[in-house]
């Protein structure tokens, strides 16, 4: 039980990457809150509480932050935009840098002065392979808001350092989830999509939520307490082919 005794806070999950962290963190013995956009898909998750949140309302997101107490932070809202910046609006740029960004700009302020007056804690915010690590075509509103989620983490790391608040974020590539076939079915070509998705990982596949919640629990779990301030890549190979 590697998160014994330990206080969880997991937004978007109820599907995907959230929902394997959720279960994971609950599996290796935390206290979950999960929170969902959605209410009804946190159905049957299993967790010690569960419940709708709109991390995009400041005021309620802060207020669950402060009941939950959480010694682990887990960040996972966001959203992927397709297109150049030929195809981008101003629409397209404030949702990701609202969802994707400031979201995780508010939980974090709500969540660090519990954590330093407790003597410690964990921030884990969900970024991508795609941002200031690599380039992935047709992803520019997606990339600059994920490199963005990435400066963040180092900077609220090194502020945190030595307040006993350890803040890092997962990079990953491609993974199965069911936000990824919802965009596969948009492009008209789910098959033709699919194919080309996992044709640039050069492991051969895509990966899985349950991989990338692995990581989360290491990087929850006192088995991380002298990693802070980094960016953990988590893609198959893509960022190094």
């Amino acid at each position: 039980m590697r998160l014994q005794g330990k206080r969880a806070f997991v937004t978007a999950a109820g599907q995907g990457i959230g929902r394997a962290v959720a279960e994971a963190f609950a599996a290796e013995g935390a206290e979950v809150t999960a929170t969902d956009l959605k209410p009804e898909l946190l159905e049957g998750l299993g967790v010690a509480r569960a419940f709708a949140l709109d991390v995009l309302d400041k005021a309620a997101l802060s207020a669950a932050i402060a009941e939950a107490q959480p010694d682990i932070l887990m960040n996972c809202a966001g959203f992927v935009h397709a297109g150049t910046i030929a195809e981008a609006t101003d629409a397209d740029f404030d949702f990701a840098f609202n969802l994707n960004v400031r979201a995780q700009f508010h939980s974090m302020q709500a969540a660090l002065p519990g954590m330093v007056q407790r003597g410690g804690g964990s921030i884990i915010n969900v970024a991508s392979v795609a941002s200031s690590i690599i380039a992935a075509p047709g992803r520019f509103v997606y990339g600059a808001s994920k490199a963005a989620v990435i400066g963040m983490t180092k900077s609220v790391a090194v502020d945190y350092v030595t307040k006993g608040v350890r803040v890092n974020c997962i990079c990953p590539g491609t993974v199965d989830s069911p936000s990824l076939h919802e965009r596969l079915r948009a492009t008209g070509d789910y098959e033709g999509a699919m194919a080309a998705f996992v044709a640039r990982q050069p492991m051969g596949r895509i990966g899985t939520p349950a991989e990338i919640a692995h990581l989360a629990v290491y990087l929850g779990s006192d088995e991380s307490k002298f990693t802070t301030g980094q960016a953990h890549v988590i893609d198959g190979g893509w960022a190094v082919a």
